[in-house]
Formats: C-alpha cells, structure tokens, sequence
C-alpha cells in the first residue's frame, strides 16, 4: 500500500468515486458547513458501517458493535458540539475497520488484520485493486472534502482551529485506564493546556495529556496533516466510551467541552 498526504497521491488513485448508495453512501456528512465558530470538528470513527459485500469483514455481529469499528459515542458528542457551538463537522461514514481514517494510508492499522487482540480475516490477502478501492472510493474523497473547505477558510482569511472527537476503551488488553478524558496535541500545546485546565477545573475528574496515546505523523494523519502541515491549531479529543453511551453522557459532555473550548477561545 502507497501512502503520504491526499494532495501527493499519484494520478492513478485520482479515479472518479462509484455512485453513492444507502449500502454504499458517501464517505463524509458535513454539517453546519456556514457555521460561524472558529473551531473546525473532524469525527473519522463515527459510524460502524460496511457495505453487505464485505460480510462483516468475517466479524461476529457482536464485534461490529465494539470500539475496533468506530469509536463509541463520538458521533453524537461531535454533533452535539456542531449545534451548540455553530462549529462545521465532518463525519466518516465507515468502519474503522474497512479504513482508518486518521492513519496514513498504507500503514499496518489503515486496514487492519488485527484490531486490539482480534483478527480481522476479511482484511487478510487483499489485492492491491481492493486497497485501491477503498482508498479512492474513501479515504481520499473524507480528506479531500476537509481540504477544500479548509482551504476556502485561508482564502476567506477565517480564523480556524481543528477539534477532532475520539473515544476510548476503559480497558485495553487487560489494563484498565483510570482516565476520564485526553486531550492530545502534536504542535499545538498551548490549545491543548488550556483545554485540560478547563476540564480539569472539575475536580472529579481525570484528564491526560497525551493520554490515552500520543499523536505521531507514522500512526495520525488529521493533526499532523489539516493541522500541523497547515499551520492551524490542533487538538485530538478522546473522552472514555462507557462515559458517552447514552443522551445523558453525552449532553454532559458536549457541555463540559462546549465551555471549555469557549473559555480556550
């Protein structure tokens, strides 16, 4: 698999996309795209969806609905935030599983055939007409839609930060993670302090930084890439999955980081 940023690809990846379907929709919702907030949302693991040809990538129906295909939560927390703050959003409309968008393509984990401890068959032996399939028909129209509005933004000369919403397992192989939230930052150390004091203003709660990993331009691609390479401000959010499940954890979050992001603005 080829990798390096959407604007670098070669001619050939540039294939015009499929027609979208409701098995196979377009690979981004964007919402609020006139919105007035600075702040850009980017959610890359909002949806657990694969298209029926793929068999749930020879998956139990149970393990489709675990963090090793989207990020739990996430979607409706980016929305929340979208309405309350008047923030654009972008949401992926695929399983991780079937491409990470927020890795470089072409590293092990931008189609895994192992997510945390379980094996993914329907990612082994791929050709390569099927890892170009998934690059042109997903990864690469998400990004190149981020691009093009990040790029009307410069022209306009709007300020611009870049929040993107995660979620993560209480447990992780067998290691429980006494974090409440992360935030993550590459370059952008300055929003990212401001954002855990303000979190952290509860004292209930415990916030990492850097925490519950840590953002590399080799594993991460929406910082280093819309962020860093573009100069803008940019933050990784990843707030625990078993804390935004349901409506009620998910409107105290969309608050608490609602007044956070104001107060770091």
């Amino acid at each position: 698999m080829a990798d390096g940023p959407v604007s670098g690809l070669a001619a050939d990846a540039m294939s015009e996309p499929e027609s979208a379907s409701a098995d196979w929709p377009e690979p981004v919702i964007v919402l609020n795209e006139a919105g007035s907030a600075s702040t850009v949302l980017i959610c890359e693991h909002a949806s657990r969806h694969l298209p029926a040809e793929y068999r749930g990538l020879g998956l139990a129906p149970a393990d489709l609905e675990r963090h090793i295909a989207w990020d739990i939560g996430a979607e409706a927390v980016t929305r929340g935030l979208s309405r309350v703050l008047d923030a654009p959003a972008f949401l992926g409309t695929y399983s991780r599983l079937l491409v990470d968008l927020n890795r470089p393509f072409g590293v092990p984990s931008s189609i895994p055939e192992c997510s945390e401890a379980t094996d993914i068959p329907g990612n082994r032996d791929l050709s390569p007409a099927e890892i170009l399939r998934r690059r042109t028909r997903i990864f690469e129209p998400f990004h190149r839609r981020i691009e093009a509005f990040l790029d009307r933004r410069r022209e306009a000369r709007l300020r611009t930060r870049i929040v993107t919403i995660h979620s993560f397992t209480p447990v992780f192989l067998g290691e429980r993670r006494p974090w409440h939230a992360g935030i993550l930052f590459d370059h952008s150390e300055e929003l990212a302090l401001q954002l855990v004091g303000a979190l952290a203003k509860d004292r209930q709660l415990m916030i990492g930084t850097n925490q519950p990993y840590q953002v590399d331009r080799e594993g991460d691609y929406a910082l280093p890439v819309h962020g860093t390479d573009r100069a803008l401000p940019a933050i990784l959010v990843e707030i625990r999955h078993d804390l935004i499940r349901d409506e009620a954890g998910v409107a105290e979050w969309v608050e608490r980081l609602r007044a956070a992001l104001e107060e770091a603005s």
